[in-house]
């Protein structure tokens, strides 16, 4: 990979990170220019959003059965067994930035942050980052352990991206993170399956939290 295309990537994976943070584009507008973006620098490489792993002939009807299934099995490894564990350990501070009032509000405000839920979380979030950043430092740090060393560095950036979560939201982003990019993996880097995952898992917390249950 040479220079310019280099700098195009980590110009892309920042705008990514730190972009919405700055808050310059409200209500998650700031997604139409990154992947805006992210198409530019794919462009430039040759590529598309396909050889990322998202592409419309990649789905099997199959991503959201066993999407669905993973999603269920995480929740519960995650609420019934990794937070009482590590709590009680540490004790860290989570800040849901007002989404448990919000999905609370009534059906409408409920309804719209599931949409946002399947838009943003499901699928951009996981083109972005399990799709392209993973992918760009694969290419980055080319020798024998570039996906594993992709895979940390990604897991690790996608949970510092929910930093506004608090330490618990971050660890708990980082290790959800790491089972959408596993599914991504697993499924031959098929796109679907881990955004099958990341959608019915955001859509069963909104619920929990609908009905006071979370």
């Amino acid at each position: 990979m040479n220079i310019s295309k280099t700098i195009l990537n980590i110009s892309a994976i920042c705008a990514i990170i730190f972009l919405p943070h700055a808050e310059l584009i409200l209500f998650f507008g700031y997604s139409i220019p990154i992947l805006i973006f992210t198409w530019f620098v794919l462009r430039n490489s040759n590529e598309s959003f396909k050889e990322i792993g998202f592409s419309r002939k990649l789905f099997k009807p199959n991503a959201i059965l066993y999407g669905g299934l993973i999603a269920l099995v995480t929740l519960a490894f995650m609420q019934l067994i990794f937070h009482p564990v590590l709590e009680s350990f540490v004790s860290l501070d989570y800040n849901d930035v007002g989404l448990n009032d919000t999905i609370q509000g009534g059906v409408f405000q409920f309804i719209l942050m599931m949409i946002m839920g399947w838009l943003i979380g499901g699928f951009y979030e996981e083109i972005v980052f399990h799709g392209f950043i993973f992918t760009r430092l694969e290419k980055m740090f080319k020798g024998k352990y570039s996906t594993q060393i992709s895979f940390v560095i990604t897991a690790v950036f996608f949970g510092a991206y929910h930093i506004q979560l608090g330490a618990l939201g971050m660890i708990n982003a980082l290790v959800v993170g790491a089972v959408y990019l596993s599914v991504f993996l697993f499924f031959k880097r098929s796109l679907w399956h881990s955004i099958m995952c990341h959608g019915i898992y955001n859509t069963m917390v909104m619920t929990l939290m609908y009905f006071d249950y979370l």
